[in-house]
């Protein structure tokens, strides 16, 4: 996950009560098993347990 640091990704996500969710966020910084992002559907800063991050995709910006 560090090699996404400043990078915006998609990931699939499972949160504590068990949701599925799909998330494009800002990647802010990788630390002991927690990524801090910025949510860019909610323009709010979010953090994920990586364990539970379930797919990673990186998004690619069309100049």
């Amino acid at each position: 996950m560090d090699k996404y640091v400043g990078q915006t990704i998609e990931i699939i996500y499972l949160s504590k009560g068990g949701e599925l969710t799909q998330r494009r966020v800002e990647v802010i910084s990788v630390i002991g098993g927690v990524m801090k992002a910025k949510c860019l559907q909610r323009n709010a800063p979010r953090v994920f347990t990586i364990d539970n991050i379930l797919a990673v995709q990186p998004v690619r910006r069309v100049s």
